[in-house]
């Protein structure tokens, strides 16, 4: 047993040594041997039924999960960032255009590899199952360092600035009003991810719907602009201010972090029902949806609202429905406040997953990998990001933010996307329910790490930054994983603390009876 500090939100933190099993052509599984703490009291509850996740998640549920996730505030947030850099209209809606093709190769790619790879985590177990242990710790250190809490802060944040925009017509927001809005919606979302499976989907449902309505408001007028004849700011569209080509791999970021979430479904696929034909087709479906939802959403914004005023706005959704909708466009910030919302619960909803099998792995404390004994709910998966994401939310800013986990995020999931070209050629006899042209995770893994190894240049600090993080995994995982000559006081403590979470929280590892 080995005792972590974290020094990040004060919690000691119980890990096992992983066990590490092989198959015929050489990948790591998931899984110990031996997981099971000391019984509380040493007594058997009564009943038979086993403490496990469940298969609720449908084709339907699916679908909500991945668009859900997607619409959120990259929509409504990032065609800014796109515009500034790229420098005008039509390479704006280009890098769109181009962001949702790589997307939906990168989801296709996923779509083999959940089929192929039926266990839940997402990249993570990707990376463990074609490149071992240490990569996929470095992924799952970084994931809970930045990546996750980063990504949770900038949708709450612009949940939290969105939600008060109706309150604050003829003056600025306060900041300080945005984040502690912003604090009370994570918690709740925590609470609920907590307390039911169930509710947390479908809740998630009525939210894709509601995220649906809201880039149909923008659409629609946009459309109808277009039939009248505005199409001034389309005129000349490729030429405006310059920018330079090294700008494009930050224009990428925006777009793509528009795009993300079309992963998440990977993250549960213990959970879904009949995986091999509900993840592809709801990977499919939602993909095009959202692609062509974002471009009409961005060609509508364009009808109504220049380039220079769309620099200007800090909430180009509400700008837009100001100029067009009249009194309705109150409206519009409370669509897309539970947009925002609605990601935030895909995102802990799938993430938790990730952290939950990582820790099942030993590569995170175990009790990470315990289940609640009622709600059958992954307790302390989900509300470790809480604590995490608070710290960033009260000492980033939403531009750096952005940054930072882009770099990690498009890293891994391009070295993921990369192991499916590995797992062709080393395990060509792997049943694939679903297959993609090679073409496909080729040209999507070779652009991930070519913008992120452009974007080094471009942006040297902010991304200088996450590479620096990143690479604090592999002392990290000699540290915490290997040495495993920790003093016989150290191992009980920890073993101690472990069986008090235990209790307090009311979780067992999985398949322990009730």
């Amino acid at each position: 047993m080995i005792l972590l500090c974290c020094g990040i939100d004060g919690v000691l933190w119980h890990l096992r040594k992983p066990v590490v099993s092989t198959i015929s052509k050489g990948g790591y599984l998931q899984g110990n041997v031996n997981r099971r703490l000391p019984s509380l009291g040493n007594k058997e509850p009564p009943g038979q039924e086993k403490v496990q996740l469940k298969r609720k998640v449908t084709l339907l549920r699916g679908i909500s999960i991945i668009i859900g996730t997607i619409i959120g505030a990259g929509i409504f947030i990032s065609p800014k960032g796109v515009l500034q850099n790229t420098g005008s209209v039509g390479m704006s809606l280009t890098i769109w255009t181009v962001c949702g093709v790589l997307s939906l190769f990168g989801a296709l790619s996923y779509a083999e590899l959940g089929t192929s790879i039926k266990k839940s985590g997402g990249h993570y177990t990707y990376i463990l199952e074609v490149f071992g242990p240490l990569p996929a710790f470095v992924r799952v250190w970084v994931e809970l360092l930045i990546i996750r809490p980063a990504a949770t802060a900038v949708i709450s944040l612009a949940f939290g600035r969105y939600i008060l925009e109706p309150f604050f017509i003829q003056c600025e927001i306060p900041e300080l009003a945005i984040k502690l809005i912003t604090a009370v919606g994570l918690t709740v979302v925590m609470v609920l991810n907590s307390m039911s499976v169930s509710w947390s989907a479908r809740i998630q449902i009525f939210l894709t719907f509601c995220k649906l309505t809201a880039i149909l408001i923008i659409i629609v007028p946009g459309v109808m602009q277009l039939i009248k004849g505005q199409t001034q700011n389309f005129k000349d569209a490729f030429s405006g201010r310059d920018s330079s080509i090294t700008r494009l791999p930050l224009a990428f970021y925006y777009g793509m972090y528009a795009y993300a979430g079309w992963f998440y479904l990977n993250f549960v696929t213990e959970e879904v029902e009949n995986p091999e034909k509900t993840i592809p087709l709801a990977i499919c479906i939602s993909m095009a949806i959202v692609t062509i939802g974002y471009v009409l959403t961005n060609v509508a914004y364009f009808t109504t609202i220049n380039a220079e005023e769309l620099l200007l706005s800090n909430a180009v959704a509400v700008t837009f429905s100001e100029r067009l909708l009249g009194n309705f466009s109150l409206a519009v910030p409370i669509f897309v406040a539970l947009s925002c919302f609605g990601s935030m619960n895909g995102g802990v909803f799938a993430v938790s997953r990730l952290f939950y099998v990582a820790s099942r792995e030993g590569h995170l404390p175990e009790i990470l990998s315990m289940i609640h004994v009622r709600k059958h709910t992954p307790l302390p998966a989900v509300i470790v990001l809480h604590p995490l994401t608070m710290i960033m939310l009260f000492s980033g800013d939403l531009d750096s933010l952005l940054n930072f986990l882009s770099f990690a995020r498009w890293l891994f999931i391009g070295l993921a996307v990369a192991g499916l070209i590995y797992l062709r050629y080393k395990c060509p006899d792997m049943h694939r329910p679903f297959k993609v042209p090679l073409f496909i995770p080729a040209l999507f893994s070779f652009t991930c790490l070519f913008m992120v190894a452009l974007s080094l240049y471009s942006d040297p600090f902010s991304t200088g930054i996450g590479f620096i993080i990143t690479l604090t995994g592999v002392p990290a995982y000699y540290l915490f994983i290997i040495w495993d000559k920790k003093p016989k006081w150290f191992r009980i403590m920890s073993e101690r603390i472990t069986r008090t979470l235990q209790i307090i929280l009311e979780v067992v590892p999985e398949e322990d009876k009730l």
